[in-house]
């Protein structure tokens, strides 16, 4: 698979994972401006803005400097702010809001793509730019 469609896919398998855990899809791939969000998610209390990252590795051989999650650099994160923003200007709905990253792993042996674990990291992206690992596994 080329890492386009593996992005995609991990995308897709993020999806199912937050619906799984009681979330319900509001939007994928939407763009705000000139940034994109992955997912954007809600369930009673938070509207979700999720940023997915999927890498062919072992989970168990990552550390937070190789983890996925790493690209989420400062830029990044201030592209992300803008567009949560901006979304919640036109489409306010009284909710919390919270930017998480989703991480998942995919199994760099397997000639198709097999999910081998999939992290989510809950309101990983603050406007203090503040990094919060604070994981629930699949």
């Amino acid at each position: 698979m080329k890492s386009y469609d593996i992005g995609l896919a991990g995308e897709e398998s993020a999806a199912i994972f937050l619906e799984k855990n009681g979330y319900r899809i509001i939007g994928r791939r939407v763009r705000i401006g000139s940034s994109e969000i992955d997912i954007i998610a809600e369930n009673d209390y938070y509207t979700v803005f999720a940023e997915v990252k999927t890498r062919r590795c072992l989970p168990s051989l990552t550390d937070m400097k190789t983890a996925p999650s790493s690209a989420v650099d400062s830029k990044k994160q201030a592209f992300l702010i803008r567009a949560a923003e901006e979304y919640l200007r036109e489409h306010n709905n009284g909710k919390f809001f919270r930017i998480d990253i989703i991480e998942v792993y995919a199994d760099p042996y397997s000639d198709t793509y097999r999910v081998l674990e999939i992290s989510h990291t809950e309101n990983a992206v603050r406007k203090t730019g503040r990094f919060s690992r604070q994981t629930y596994q699949k």
